[in-house]
């Protein structure tokens, strides 16, 4: 329930009926008491009620205060407990097992009244503000998970065939929002153009930023998506965000005429890797720096890599190649190279593939960083 530092719910449990009466004086007015005579009464009492608070006696027949706490916070989980005792022996040992079941205090018989008012207050104080922070939590999670969503939402689908392309990707977010984009369009005159990146940082910076290199990503459409316009777009559109952010990307355009190529910049990410089916690699390495707003005059290089039938490009972020064991040790461009033996399995089982060699590289469920894997098989003709 909604709790009211005006006015509680609150339950007494005491077999001395004086203390019941001075207890139930001192805390009715501003609140809702409910009396109890002993712990059966009090289990009774507690099934029908909704209660903030309960004050408890310790010493009491048939069931102490501590077997009573924990009974009606089997009922009442967010319970909180006030715990009393008029025994002057041992006062350490019960107030050390008062605070390691939880009780929310320790008062010894007899108290000042004002001392037992102040102390519930406080109590329904902090649970209001215990409350307050539930529910603004509840609502950042419903934030978060509509946020992800629509952060997933921007990516393609997984499978696609596009001018004779087949493409294939995986995406695995270790946080709500992550960092990690890849995308993909056809470009027109039997060409396609795919993008990866990667956002520093994770959270609702990193995913606002993704969607804006998505935006940066299908605005170079006006430019048939040459690699070096997707980067120009980035780098404009991402100079509102703090020097601080930055982003990684490659963005790599197939061509199948006049003769079979790919242009590509790269800035600052992982190199891509082309390889033949004959077990022939060769790697697309960085044209240039990251993407940054604190560096808005950086330039970059657009290369061209001609392609033969049946050859694969792969990329991936970082993600994949710095996952680590316990130990630290990294998985590295080796292990994906690995992967690559020659032989033409399908694209969408290499990169599952990759996946479990991290997993069983690595011993962990998830990793610290987001991993994506973009692969695209050529087929020339096709």
């Amino acid at each position: 329930m909604s709790c009211d530092v005006m006015r509680a719910r609150i339950l007494v449990v005491d077999d001395d009926p004086g203390m019941l009466r001075a207890i139930h004086r001192v805390l009715r007015r501003p609140h809702d008491v409910t009396c109890a005579p002993g712990p059966e009464a009090a289990l009774e009492l507690a099934g029908s009620l909704e209660l903030d608070l309960a004050v408890l006696d310790i010493r009491m027949p048939g069931m102490d205060g501590f077997e009573l706490m924990g009974r009606l916070n089997a009922e009442h989980p967010d319970l909180d407990v006030i715990l009393m005792t008029g025994d002057v022996n041992e006062l350490d040992a019960t107030l050390i097992r008062a605070i390691q079941q939880g009780a929310f205090y320790f008062i010894q018989k007899p108290f000042n009244n004002e001392v037992l008012q102040t102390l519930v207050e406080r109590c329904l104080e902090l649970r209001r503000l215990r409350q307050e922070r539930g529910h603004q939590i509840r609502r950042l999670e419903r934030e978060l998970a509509e946020a992800r969503q629509f952060q997933l939402s921007l990516l393609p689908p997984a499978q696609n065939h596009l001018e004779g392309v087949s493409i294939s990707a995986r995406y695995i977010a270790s946080a709500e929002l992550g960092g990690d984009f890849y995308d993909y369009a056809a470009a027109g005159d039997g060409r396609v153009a795919l993008l990866i990146a990667d956002v520093s940082g994770h959270g609702a910076s990193a995913a606002m930023m993704t969607g804006i290199v998505k935006s940066a990503f299908h605005a170079a459409h006006a430019d048939a998506f040459e690699p070096l316009a997707v980067l120009d777009r980035v780098s404009v559109s991402i100079r509102a965000f703090d020097a601080a952010r930055f982003v990684t990307l490659t963005c790599v355009r197939i061509n199948s005429a006049p003769k079979p190529s790919l242009d590509y910049a790269n800035a600052g990410h992982p190199p891509a890797i082309v390889a033949g089916p004959g077990g022939g690699l060769r790697f697309l390495e960085p044209t240039g720096p990251l993407v940054s707003s604190g560096f808005p005059d950086l330039t970059w290089e657009q290369h061209v890599v001609t392609l033969d039938r049946d050859d694969r490009l792969l990329l991936y972020t970082d993600g994949i190649t710095e996952a680590r064991t316990e130990q630290g040790e990294f998985f590295g461009r080796d292990r994906i190279v690995s992967q690559m033996a020659p032989g033409r399995d399908a694209a969408a089982t290499l990169l599952d593939d990759i996946l479990g060699a991290v997993a069983e590289f690595s011993g962990r469920k998830t990793q610290s960083d987001d991993m994506t894997l973009l692969a695209a098989d050529f087929r020339e003709g096709s």
